[in-house]
């Protein structure tokens, strides 16, 4: 092989290299944990995460993650369901989300209420199903991963600060700021109304 070929390989595996590298990556789902959650998912009994849906939530088409219930993937757009949605974005850490859960599912079981999905985010999913099953929230729950940012977090622009709730129409997203932390069902009613 003569110096020149050899140069020539070298600047084309360079050059593919290169390519590879700026090529753009779509944001996959981390895997769910390699552990046994059955029992934990079991006792949490959670509500489905994905209810049949007529594309109201288009806008967030594409953006996975995992159900809490059943460690399923799921996409963002079917687990909002039609008509508007409020989205809770909650962890495990997060004092006020504590407070906060039992509020929404409260909500929830009203017969007037929108559709009430929660996100946790920055834990695992085990200590999750142990925070629903203790508070005895049985919503439909997504994981959105245990790192600083994930899929969902991503589409809504989630701020820092946590619990963050959202109203979801017609594949817009709107963060809830008055009141930023839910104290009365009357609260969660007035935000999501407010929304339409």
């Amino acid at each position: 092989m003569t110096t020149a070929t050899k140069w020539a390989l070298a600047v084309g595996a360079l050059a593919l290299a290169l390519i590879v590298a700026l090529l753009p990556r779509s944001e996959s789902m981390p895997p769910e944990p390699d552990t046994d959650l059955g029992p934990a998912r079991e006792q949490a009994a959670l509500a489905a995460c994905a209810p049949a849906r007529n594309g109201a939530a288009e806008g967030f088409s594409g953006v996975e993650v995992h159900c809490l219930g059943d460690g399923s993937r799921v996409e963002f757009a079917d687990a909002l369901g039609d008509g508007p949605t409020l989205v809770n974005v909650w962890a495990t850490w997060c004092e006020p989300c504590r407070e906060e859960l039992p509020l929404l599912a409260e909500y929830a079981a009203r017969p007037d209420a929108a559709r009430v999905v929660t996100v946790q985010v920055q834990s695992s999913p085990e200590d999750g199903l142990r925070l629903l099953t203790e508070l005895g929230v049985r919503l439909p729950a997504l994981h959105d991963g245990e790192g600083a940012t994930g899929p969902v977090r991503k589409a809504l622009r989630v701020p820092t600060g946590l619990p963050a709730s959202y109203v979801v129409e017609d594949g817009e997203a709107r963060l809830v700021t008055e009141p930023r932390l839910f104290t009365s069902i009357d609260e969660i009613s007035d935000a999501v109304e407010g929304a339409g």
